[in-house]
Formats: structure tokens, sequence, C-alpha cells
């Protein structure tokens, strides 16, 4: 049978709850329970003793009911975790919490009419891995990934150790069968990319892009669905993982896809929030899970309007007090064009927020010593595109400056074959707002960590 204890409340009568509790001891070895709070129907001076408690188990008992469950996660490991309470103990955001807790130790949670499950994750044997999870779409995932990649290939490289990273990227659009760019082996183009698009693929994929923009080699993965946890309904990422395996690497990233999770058990995990986000995406819901298993937390989009400086301050705090353990760094992503933009006239092609685009264009303009005369943010709308790049006249700039995302490539890219155009990609670099630069040597360090964890 399977270990387990059980969540209860002194909103029910004892006896209710130990016939409970009884039941759950035919089907499952029940450990213990853990006290929620609720003093309507006992009397809590007897509640934490195991002799003279109502409950025939013993009951764990603290102030922060939340501490409790830890507590009792940590002594009896349990396998599944069983939910007898209800509200006005427990409410929505609560059960949450409690399921993020539950879910983070590997254990199951259930509750009267539902079961939530730990995502599965397969072991690997050969090579030390980082997992860069994240809670949405649009937040920056491959940004960081990219600058990860990179950040270590460096501190590899200067070090002795040559193989450096490969990157398994999963995606919506992913290919059938996991795909090995050697990104690192040569320059992956515009030209490339179009011949992709035109072959009907999808060719602003998230492997495609960090093979183009941080040189390493990638595998491309698809993946359809996620979970409340983030186990994809369908992924072809393990089978990846067995190719990522056999190639030359000092370690695996392994890339998650909106809020899905890469179903591959690794030695750390980063995970990117948007702080533009609403705050129970990344605090709530099981959001609070995916900050439960990271060792590093992102937080991007933290510019005004997109997040207030009160906003992003109570998501550090309240990330640091969920998970004490991760360190938690504030930033803004920025382009770096892959190409040299200098003196050109430029039209720049994005995801960006619409709030926050002139900001950006002028940082290119003063960066990268160029004009930006035409800006689309509709890079994720072909339709709307396609508008705009109709309003561009012929002549009008040197350059289509684009993020390889959405439309990138079949739409921006053709659009500028069709005009005889240049075409400049654009990586987005996360800069942190507070103006260090810890985030490098953070990535670094985690790399690190999880080579010594794996050996």
């Amino acid at each position: 049978m399977k270990r387990a204890i059980a969540l209860i409340d002194g909103e029910h009568y004892p006896g209710v709850v130990r016939e409970a509790l009884e039941e759950i001891s035919a089907r499952f070895d029940l450990r213990a329970a853990v006290f929620l709070g609720g003093t309507e129907k006992i009397d809590t001076s007897l509640v934490g003793d195991a002799e003279q408690n109502e409950y025939g188990v013993p009951v764990f008992l603290h102030e922060d009911a939340s501490e409790a469950l830890l507590l009792a996660i940590s002594e009896h490991e349990p396998e599944v975790v069983i939910d007898l309470s209800d509200e006005p103990v427990l409410g929505y955001v609560e059960r949450f919490r409690y399921a993020s807790l539950t879910l983070a130790s590997g254990a199951e949670y259930r509750g009267a009419d539902f079961t939530l499950l730990p995502p599965s994750f397969h072991e690997l044997s050969q090579k030390p891995s980082v997992s860069i999870i994240g809670t949405g779409k649009r937040i920056g995932k491959t940004a960081v990934s990219g600058f990860m990649a990179r950040e270590i290939s460096r501190a590899f490289s200067a070090s002795g150790r040559d193989e450096g990273v490969v990157v398994v990227a999963m995606g919506r659009g992913g290919p059938p069968e996991p795909e090995v760019i050697e990104g690192r082996q040569r320059h992956i183009g515009v030209d490339e990319l179009l011949a992709y698009s035109r072959q009907g693929r999808h060719a602003a994929s998230d492997y495609l892009e960090d093979a183009a923009l941080s040189s390493v080699t990638t595998i491309g993965c698809r993946r359809c669905g996620g979970g409340l946890a983030g186990e994809p309904f369908i992924s072809n990422v393990v089978e990846g993982a067995r190719i990522a395996e056999k190639l030359p690497a000092d370690l695996l990233v392994f890339e998650g896809s909106g809020a899905a999770l890469p179903p591959i058990k690794v030695n750390r995990t980063i995970c990117v929030a948007g702080a533009d986000q609403p705050y129970d995406y990344i605090l709530g819901y099981l959001g609070s899970f995916r900050i439960l298993i990271s060792d590093l937390v992102v937080l991007t989009m933290c510019e005004e309007p997109l997040a207030s400086p009160a906003k992003v301050e109570k998501l550090k705090k309240d990330i640091r007090e969920l998970n004490p353990s991760a360190e938690v760094v504030a930033t803004v992503l920025r382009p770096k064009p892959d190409g040299d933009i200098r003196g050109r006239r430029v039209a720049y092609f994005t995801t960006a927020q619409g709030e926050v685009v002139d900001r950006i264009a002028e940082y290119i303009s003063s960066t990268y010593g160029c004009t930006v005369d035409f800006i689309s943010t509709e890079l994720a709308d072909r339709r709307k595109l396609r508008q705009a790049l109709s309003e561009l006249g012929g002549g009008e700039v040197d350059i289509f400056l684009t993020e390889i995302k959405a439309a990138a490539v079949d739409v921006v890219a053709e659009e500028a074959a069709r005009r005889g155009t240049e075409v400049v990609f654009c990586d987005n670099v996360p800069m942190e707002v507070d103006g260090d630069e810890r985030l490098g040597r953070l990535v670094i360090g985690l790399a690190e960590q999880a080579i010594a964890d794996f050996s």
C-alpha cells in the first residue's frame, strides 16, 4: 500500500474525521495527519498529543500549517497526501499552496473529487543537466536559455572543458522526430531558416533560435498539451535526451515550453517568470510548485508599465519566503542584433508588448548607432503583420531586424527576400535592473553545481 498522510481540520467533528481516516487506512498505509486549523468542534490542546487526540493517528500541529505539512512529509516521505479539509479552513488559494508543497516532494495530492499527480521525470545516466522552466509563454525562457548557454560555454572553454553545452528544446511546433542542429559547427542564417520554412516546417522554433543566436548544438523536440503541474500530454523529449547523451557535451540544458516542463529529471532547475504576469500565475495555483522546485528564479519584464517597482519587490520577497534556498534576479530583456546595423535604417519586428516598444527602439538606436524607422509588435499575428508590412514602403529601410519568433521567417524573412532587403536576427538578452552582473555568475555556478551533483 502507498504511504499516506491526511490533511484534517477542526471544522469537522473528530468522530467524523476518524471515520474518514479509518477508511483511508483500509486502502493506504496511513502514517499521520496534519492539522490545518479550525477550532469550532475540537479542543486543539489535545490535537498534537498522539496518545490523547481523538483521531487515532499522530497529528502534526504547527502555527504555520504549511510547516506542519513539510515536517510530516520530511518524517514520513508519503507517496500520497489526502485532503480531508474544506472551506472555511481550506479555500481555493490555500488548497493550491498545499498541493504545490506536496507535488514538489514527489507525492500525489488527492481530494474528494480530484487527484493531482507530480510530473513524471525520466532519469539520465550519462550527462549532468539543468532545466529551464517557466510560468507561461513569451516570458523569456529562450532568452535565458541562450544567455546561459553562451555564459557556460565561455566559462567551460576558459577552464579547458571544450565540449560545452547541448540544448534540448521542446515546442508546440517542434519536429516529429528529435532533430540535431549543429549550431556550434556552422552558422545558422536566414537562408537556412527560409529553406526550413519553405518545406512547411516551423522555422522559428526555439531550438533553431538557440542554434542560430547562441552558436550551440541543439536538439529540437515537440510537445502537445500541458498539465497543471506542467507535464506534457505527449512529447518526444525523452528520445531527444537519449540522443543528447550520446553527443559531446559537458552539460545538457533542457528548455521548457510555455508552462510545460521538460519530462527529464535534472540536477538543477531555473524558473523564468514574467513580472507582468498576474501574481497568482507565479505564486498561486501551481506556479508556486514551479518556484519550489527551482534553484534560481529569473524575473523578466521588470519595468513599468509592465510591472511596478512595488510589484517586482513583492514578487522577489514572496518568492524568497516560499523558497528560501532559491536565488532571485530581476531583469528586463533588451535586443542584441546578430549583425552590424550601425548607420542603417532599421525596421524592427518583435513580440514585445506595445507599452515598452518605444523604449526598446530608443535602446536599439542609442546602443547600436542606427535609426529605427519602423516598428511592428505583431510578430505573433500573421494577419496584422502582413498588413503592417504592406504599409512599409519600398526603400524606407535598409534592414529588417527581427526576433526569431512566430512569423519571423515565413512572413518577415520571406517579405525581405521578395524586396531584396537584408535580414538581421536579434537575440533578447536579460539585463539586471539593479545594474549588477550576478546572473552570469549564478548560471555558471548552477552549472558547476549540476556537474558536482551528477558526479
